[in-house]
């Protein structure tokens, strides 16, 4: 077995979910006798299931050649096969620590949870307790070593940023992990994103609709690149909600996934989100000159001190159920304060 960096199956694969699923090629031997692919795969994969191997074959991400398979597909000498298997952290202890959650659904499948602004979600680079994960392994009664996976450890099947606050949902059993990553794969997730931006958009709505790919000058950035054979496809709709002449309210919703992607493509079309330090939202942008509206910003920095982006509406359909839920987190403390700073300075003016 090899692990590759991609592959090839007719599936979007977005940076976000490249950190949290792995990409797997087998070639069958040609001495292997006629097996079933679920009894294979589990037979050359080392600390999986066959019931985990099951369920990614019936979420349809299991390949032979170019045609999903199922689980009695009989493999033979020469067969290809390509998929997908959420990614188990490996090397990093996971902690059980009784941090507070903010959790708005909860069943026997799925957790869905509003995250505050500050978190980190997972441990590693520096962030090794204090995590999202650490809280979750909590709560759930979990101890993890460093070398194995607990099958009951709720997993992440996208992230948002340490700095962006908002609604996340965990799966809490292979089902569900391997349908809502078959579904953010489909893109048929719905995400919805409050922001600020600096600058007075012109039209009342829009989208941004440009490659992405690491700023070779700064790993810790992203970037548009213009050529279409770079970097990964990013979509983003947008639309105007308010307007405070210097700064604007924006609803973005995502059709891709990709890392720092509203911040990304916003900045790109001269509007980076407000307290943005990556990617120049920390800088006076747009207002006047005088000294008395500098303080005014200054003040506004340390209200919200950090990129003025909450993750506010959250829909899938449930893996066991098969309903829609729809989950809307209302914005955080900082960014309602700091809307109604600039409210105030309008009618001031």
């Amino acid at each position: 077995m090899e692990s590759l960096p991609q592959i090839d199956l007719p599936v979007p694969a977005d940076d976000e979910q490249e950190e949290l699923f792995e990409h797997f090629r087998f070639e069958v031997d040609p001495g292997q006798d006629p097996l079933r692919i679920d009894k294979y795969m589990t037979a050359h994969m080392e600390r999986t299931s066959r019931h985990r191997v099951q369920c990614a074959i019936k979420e349809g991400l299991v390949y032979v050649g170019d045609r999903p398979v199922k689980a009695n597909y009989i493999v033979r000498p020469g067969d290809v096969i390509r998929f997908v298997m959420p990614y188990r952290r490996r090397g990093v202890e996971i902690k059980p620590q009784a941090i507070p959650l903010n959790i708005v659904y909860e069943d026997d499948d799925v957790l869905v949870l509003d995250k505050p602004a500050g978190m980190v979600v997972h441990p590693g680079h520096g962030h090794y307790e204090g995590t999202l994960v650490n809280a979750l392994a909590y709560h759930l009664g979990i101890s993890q070593g460093p070398d194995e996976g607990d099958d009951r450890m709720g997993v992440l099947v996208h992230r948002i940023d340490k700095d962006t606050s908002g609604l996340l949902v965990v799966a809490k059993n292979d089902e569900s992990q391997l349908n809502l990553a078959r579904q953010f794969f489909d893109h048929s997730i719905e995400r919805r994103y409050n922001a600020i931006v600096w600058g007075d958009i012109k039209e009342d709505e829009g989208t941004v609709d440009a490659n992405l790919m690491r700023d070779p000058s700064d790993r810790l950035r992203f970037c548009v690149t213009p050529d279409p054979d770079k970097g990964k496809h990013a979509v983003t709709h947008w639309r105007v909600l308010e307007r405070f002449g210097f700064v604007t309210l924006v609803e973005c919703r995502l059709e891709t996934g990709r890392t720092h992607q509203i911040r990304v493509h916003m900045s790109s079309i001269g509007h980076p989100l407000f307290g943005d330090d990556r990617y120049g939202g920390t800088e006076i942008r747009q207002g006047t000159i005088y000294a008395k509206y500098k303080q005014f910003i200054h003040n506004c920095f340390e209200i919200c001190p950090r990129q003025a982006l909450h993750a506010r509406t959250l829909g899938f359909v449930h893996p066991r159920t098969r309903k829609l839920l729809q989950f809307e987190s209302p914005l955080p403390e900082d960014m309602v304060a700091l809307l109604d700073k600039w409210r105030r300075y309008v009618e001031s003016v």
